[in-house]
C-alpha cells in the first residue's frame, strides 16, 4: 500500500533530491476522503497535503525541515533539497516519515485531532 504514491526521486545530475506523494494516486486519494469525511477542512488536495506533512514533520523531527523547500499543486505534493549525500539520508527520513503517517489511519486521524487548528489548511 502506497508503494507507488509515495516516491524518492535521486537526480545527482539536476542537484536535486526529491520526495513525491501523488495525492491523485488511489490509495492516498482514497486516504485523503477518510480524513475529509472525520475533517471538513481536510479536503486533501496537494496544498493540504503539504499542510499536513510539514507539520507533521515538525512534529517529530523539527529540524529535519531545515533546508528542504515544497511545491504542491492540486494534484501532488512535492519536497526537495539539493543532491548531497547527507541530504540523500535527510529525505529518505524525510519519505520514511511520510509512509509511517499514512499506514497508520488510526493514529494519524488522532494527530489531526489533536492538531487540527493548528494546521494551516488551504
Amino acid at each position: 500500500m502506497f508503494d507507488n504514491s509515495i516516491r524518492l526521486i535521486e537526480m545527482p545530475e539536476h542537484n536535486s533530491i526529491s520526495v513525491h506523494v501523488d495525492c491523485g494516486h488511489r490509495d492516498i486519494l482514497e486516504l485523503g476522503e477518510r480524513l475529509n469525511e472525520r475533517f471538513d477542512r481536510a479536503y486533501m488536495n496537494g496544498y493540504n497535503w503539504e499542510a499536513l506533512i510539514t507539520y507533521y514533520i515538525r512534529a517529530v523531527e523539527p529540524d529535519l525541515m531545515k533546508g528542504i523547500r515544497t511545491d504542491s499543486e492540486a494534484g501532488m505534493f512535492t519536497a526537495y533539497t539539493d543532491y548531497s549525500p547527507e541530504n540523500l539520508e535527510k529525505m529518505k527520513r524525510f519519505e520514511a516519515y511520510i509512509r509511517a503517517m499514512v499506514a497508520n489511519e488510526d493514529s494519524l486521524l488522532r494527530f489531526i485531532a489533536d492538531n487540527y487548528e493548528a494546521i494551516e489548511w488551504d
